[in-house]
């Protein structure tokens, strides 16, 4: 239980940070049916603008976030009409593609401003431990699971609860049936990419304050938010919540216990984990735990 306990609380705190990501690639592709490949190298400038706000500029932690966030969002939107809002009434294929060609110039622009050192942003956290249940683990992973679940829910409520978050599901049942009941279904894309710009920057923040820092190469790390999306459903914010916390614990129970009891599947295996369970949920459910089945009538 020594080592039980602190792994699962890790866990969660990985996977909460990985559902908060996932959450970001739900909003774009309810409101375009777009799965959003740049939401990476948005992570990554979110956790460059928090560094530069907290520590370049000395702001409070808490201002230099929410700062960070409102600057990504305003990027988000603008990537959105500059290269995205051409391809409407594209093939979604085409516009998919597009967003990895914008994953790769944000990430050439993120590698130029963040340089060859490692990136701090202000960890307010640190390595401090806190006692619960009689046993010690870090505030960091109690902050990822606070502040990631509370976006969560914070978006959840805007989407189902609010005026912008009905004209964003009626924008992506049916753009033509949203515009005939005056739905500006351009404002509502715009809309989905700053949302999903923010929550990286948050994401970017909570990465950025572990013991490692933010380098260009940790937006790899949000390719971990695409077994979440596919396992917990593309559609659905409550699987990627629930599949971000399985793939997280699932993780940290394999960092910490693979290299005792299965050595042989070598070093780093834990890395592969959320690989492995995206191709047991495909085999299993594939549309996810709590993703919309597509039927086609013949």
């Amino acid at each position: 239980m020594e080592i039980l306990l602190p792994s699962i609380v890790r866990g969660l705190g990985i996977g909460s940070t990985y559902a908060l990501l996932a959450v970001g690639f739900v909003v774009i592709y309810r409101a375009t049916e777009v799965v959003n490949f740049a939401q990476p190298a948005l992570m990554i400038l979110g956790a460059y603008f928090t560094s530069w706000f907290v520590i370049g500029l000395g702001m409070p932690f808490p201002v230099g976030v929410i700062a960070a966030m409102i600057v990504m969002a305003g990027i988000g939107a603008v990537t959105e009409r500059v290269a995205m809002r051409p391809l409407v009434g594209q093939p979604v294929f085409s516009a998919a593609m597009v967003t990895v060609g914008v994953f790769i110039v944000l990430t050439m622009v993120a590698s130029r401003l963040i340089g060859p050192d490692i990136l701090t942003v202000g960890d307010p956290w640190g390595l401090e431990r806190v006692e619960v249940g009689g046993f010690a683990v870090f505030q960091i992973d109690l902050a990822k699971i606070v502040i990631s679940l509370g976006a969560i829910s914070a978006v959840g409520v805007l989407l189902k609860r609010s005026r912008i978050g009905l004209a964003m599901r009626a924008t992506s049942l049916d753009q033509e049936t949203a515009l005939a009941q005056g739905v500006n279904v351009g404002r509502m894309f715009s809309l989905a990419w700053a949302m999903s710009a923010g929550l990286a920057a948050l994401a970017g923040m909570l990465i950025g304050t572990g013991a490692g820092g933010i380098e260009a190469t940790t937006a790899l790390v949000a390719l971990k938010a695409l077994p979440v999306i596919i396992v917990g459903g593309i559609d659905s914010i409550q699987g990627s919540v629930v599949a971000g916390l399985f793939i997280g614990v699932a993780e940290s129970l394999t960092r910490t216990y693979q290299p005792e009891y299965a050595p042989w599947l070598g070093a780093n295996f834990d890395v592969v984990v959320p690989y492995l369970i995206l191709i047991v949920g495909l085999m299993v459910r594939p549309y996810g735990l709590f993703g919309t089945p597509e039927v086609q009538r013949v």
